[in-house]
């Protein structure tokens, strides 16, 4: 017997959905969402919903999922009525809204990044496994090992056993949870987009918009008490992840999302000052051309979607500015 189908015997009536937020991933949705339709198959699936949350592409993302079979929501129509924000964490609120309502709601949710390229085979049944035969598991976090690719920018890995593309994770993310959260040290990848839960849990907390979505969600976990706190977080070898790293003033920005997210849960006033990148330009003087500098600075929109399930009871949708740490 697989694991998949082990797997699915544990369910006990439980739904389980796995949801791909995706902005503008036509070369790897397809491929993605054909290998995961295999867990949708047969008398008694593994997989109730396979979700692509379309989050405004401007390519065939769309397209090349539902042709490869995914269920594709478009983010206005997952919750209608609500003006879309930009971000990563704006798509996966909408997704948990969504897939809560009507007479079979979500029971396990599990979100998987759009942009992977040859996930390995089990990813999705290792982040299930935790929360099907463990009990009391509300959240387990997915970790990868993730060598750099090539300057080319092919997607072929400088792999000489390293993991160093995890670089916003290595240099901030652990970092920062050693000093303000130590209880969390032992997560590898705080940050990472592969991860699942109870849409209980989930509907309970409020999302980020942006890219710290990944860590808010985990250090409201770890601070509410009513799942168990750090005891219900579990994580998942999903071995290694290739896609292509990006340069690092595209990073800084995360990053900086990343930190005020991380503060504003742990209790620590931001100054909300946006990001100052400061990248080289060739300039042009009577000894010819010389290497100068531009800035980039990137406004910080550190706003919080309230609670899922709270708006699915009618309360208000309008994002506000992240409070700290607030559960439930």
């Amino acid at each position: 017997m697989t694991l998949s189908a082990r797997l699915a015997a544990r369910k006990d009536g439980r739904r389980v959905a796995v949801v791909l937020p995706a902005l503008d991933e036509e070369a790897t949705v397809g491929p993605l969402v054909a290998g995961l339709t295999r867990l949708c198959d047969g008398s008694r699936p593994l997989v109730d919903d396979l979700v692509v949350l379309d989050s405004g592409s401007t390519d065939r993302t769309a397209e090349r999922a539902a042709a490869a079979g995914a269920r594709v929501l478009g983010r206005e129509g997952a919750v209608p009525g609500v003006p879309v924000l930009p971000g990563k964490g704006e798509a996966m609120w909408r997704a948990v809204v969504a897939l809560g309502a009507g007479p079979r709601p979500a029971d396990l949710v599990c979100f998987v990044d759009a942009d992977l390229v040859d996930p390995h085979p089990e990813l999705v049944e290792r982040l299930l496994a935790p929360l099907l035969v463990r009990p009391g598991t509300a959240l387990v976090k997915g970790y990868h090992r993730r060598p750099l690719t090539g300057s080319g920018g092919s997607g072929d890995a400088d792999d000489t056993g390293g993991h160093e593309g995890g670089r916003v994770t290595e240099l901030l993310a652990r970092p920062l949870l050693a000093a303000l959260r130590p209880g969390l040290r032992h997560v590898r990848q705080p940050i990472g987009g592969e991860y699942a839960g109870t849409r209980e849990l989930f509907d309970r907390l409020p999302f980020a918009t942006g890219y710290g979505v990944d860590i808010g969600l985990l250090l409201d976990t770890d601070a509410d008490t009513t799942v168990g706190g750090t005891a219900a977080i579990a994580q998942a070898d999903l071995g290694v992840r290739r896609h292509r790293n990006r340069p690092l003033h595209e990073l800084g920005r995360t990053s900086r999302e990343v930190l005020a997210t991380a503060l504003a849960r742990c209790g620590i006033e931001d100054s909300g000052a946006g990001l100052t990148a400061f990248l080289p330009a060739d300039v042009r003087s009577g000894h010819g051309a010389e290497t100068g500098w531009r800035t980039e600075t990137r406004p910080l929109s550190q706003v919080d979607r309230p609670p899922p399930g709270r708006v699915r009871d009618g309360g208000s949708a309008e994002p506000v500015v992240a409070p700290s740490a607030r559960v439930g």
